[in-house]
């Protein structure tokens, strides 16, 4: 039995005493009703990361939220790690859907139940348990420095803004991250890539009012029926975008990674039965795991206008909006692609009608090179925690602040994550596995042996 399996054993009560401590502080960035909450989890993350030993730890303000920082400088010719997390969380609604109360922590079924229990705050806690163990061990041979925020749920409006302003601060080798999933708790994996992205509102507006689809209907374009039609332009009988330039720097995925993505295990048929359908669709010449995670995409997310209310009216409606998105992968720049879909749904909109295309919100995509030293680092902790290799696999979803990371500090970072499908964050009845914690400690703490040699 490892030195660190047994000082989890021994610690066990008291690490749930603290992470308790935090998940019952409900931390919801997107209402402002829990502002005060948000200050109290950083405080409580300030004492929490002095206890586990770091030379000091302090909250500072942010045009937000409050940050966390805290750092031990073991060597100042050492290598450095900045450790990411967030500490805010998503709103807990539906309650009526949760077994027990969300921010009232229980351990079941060899699980912890809680909002938080993984997304992130169950998994920043094993960050801070790892360099724990190093720090009292005498083990830890680089620096570390952490940085958690508090509005990573609502698209981290103030850190990039803090970085720029604490650049020296922030100075480190390579971040790491535990805020991603795995693809299963006997399939560890490490996250490579994730995809960047683009969101607008589209206002169609026609006539200068609603009018009476009796006596206007055939005469006068229907906003919604012109909107349908733009948008079932965008997309080819290929599944490719139609949009001009829109693929001027996509990355082609290496063959070597996409033979990897070939060896995921994956069963189409219990993928379908899953989400309850028939058949699946997309880019024709590519994967359901390459359409999902390393190609690009487009979704509408919500389209309205007329009348929804009960019964009928015969109504010819003025205008029409929809909210669309892309999911982009690495190289393509999310300002670019905004600007040219604006002038492309701009460019395809009939005379019959006046289209307003309105950017909300974008970032960047990410590739983390897999013979990064850090990331060879995070495999070997995955290997000997798990007992397995992890495989490499690029994620659909989007983390836009790892990209700021890299633009405006000029650092790589390792995704290290240890969630999982079943773990349901941002959902009721969140979880989080306690075997995965432990293993989690335990990778970490290989990551960081591996990494300061």
């Amino acid at each position: 039995m490892s030195y660190i399996k047994d000082y989890i054993a021994a610690n066990e009560s008291k690490m749930m005493e603290d992470l308790f401590s935090l998940i019952r502080i409900p931390s919801i960035s997107a209402l402002p009703e829990h502002h005060d909450d948000m200050l109290a989890c950083a405080q409580r993350w300030s004492q929490l990361l002095l206890e586990a030993g770091a030379d000091e730890a302090i909250v500072m303000p942010s045009k937000g939220n409050p940050m966390v920082f805290g750092q031990k400088i073991v060597d100042p010719n050492a290598k450095t790690v900045l450790v990411y997390a967030h500490y805010d969380v998503m709103p807990a609604e539906p309650l009526e859907l949760w077994k027990s109360a969300p921010f009232e922590p229980e351990i079941r079924d060899g699980h912890i139940w809680a909002r938080g229990a993984d997304d992130d705050k169950g998994q920043a806690f094993i960050q801070v348990k790892a360099f724990e163990y190093l720090v009292k061990n005498e083990l830890l041979k680089t620096n570390v420095k952490f940085i958690f925020e508090g509005e990573e749920e609502i698209g981290s409006p103030s850190l990039e803004a803090f970085c720029e302003e604490h650049k020296e601060l922030l100075k480190a080798d390579v971040i790491l991250v535990s805020d991603t999933s795995m693809l299963g708790a006997d399939l560890p994996s490490l996250t490579t890539g994730l995809r960047g992205l683009a969101y607008w509102e589209i206002e169609v507006t026609g006539p200068n009012r609603d009018l009476h689809s009796g006596h206007f209907g055939g005469a006068v374009a229907n906003p919604v029926n012109v909107l349908c039609g733009m948008i079932s332009k965008v997309i080819d009988a290929d599944g490719r975008i139609t949009i001009p330039g829109f693929y001027d720097d996509v990355e082609e995925v290496p063959q070597a990674e996409r033979e990897m993505i070939a060896h995921i295990p994956f069963d189409e048929e219990k993928y379908k039965a899953a989400i309850g359908v028939k058949e699946l669709s997309g880019e024709k010449g590519y994967s359901t795991l390459e359409r999902n995670s390393c190609r690009p995409s487009f979704d509408v997310c919500g389209i309205w206008g007329g009348y929804t209310g009960e019964g009928s009216k015969t109504v010819l409606p003025s205008k029409a909006f929809a909210k669309v998105s892309c999911r982009l992968v690495p190289h393509q720049d999310h300002h670019k692609i905004s600007e040219l879909f604006a002038n492309y749904i701009r460019a395809t909109a009939p005379d019959t009608v006046q289209v307003k295309v309105t950017p909300m919100h974008g970032g960047q995509g990410y590739v983390c090179p897999i013979s990064l030293p850090a990331y060879k680092a995070a495999e070997k902790g995955f290997e000997i925690a798990f007992g397995k290799k992890p495989l490499a696999v690029r994620r659909g979803g989007s983390i836009p602040i790892i990209s700021t990371f890299e633009q405006v500090l000029g650092i790589k970072t390792v995704l290290m994550g240890f969630g999982l499908e079943s773990d349901a964050i941002h959902s009721p009845n969140e979880n989080f596995s306690l075997d995965i914690f432990r293993k989690g400690i335990e990778a970490v703490v290989e990551f960081y042996k591996e990494y300061g040699k």
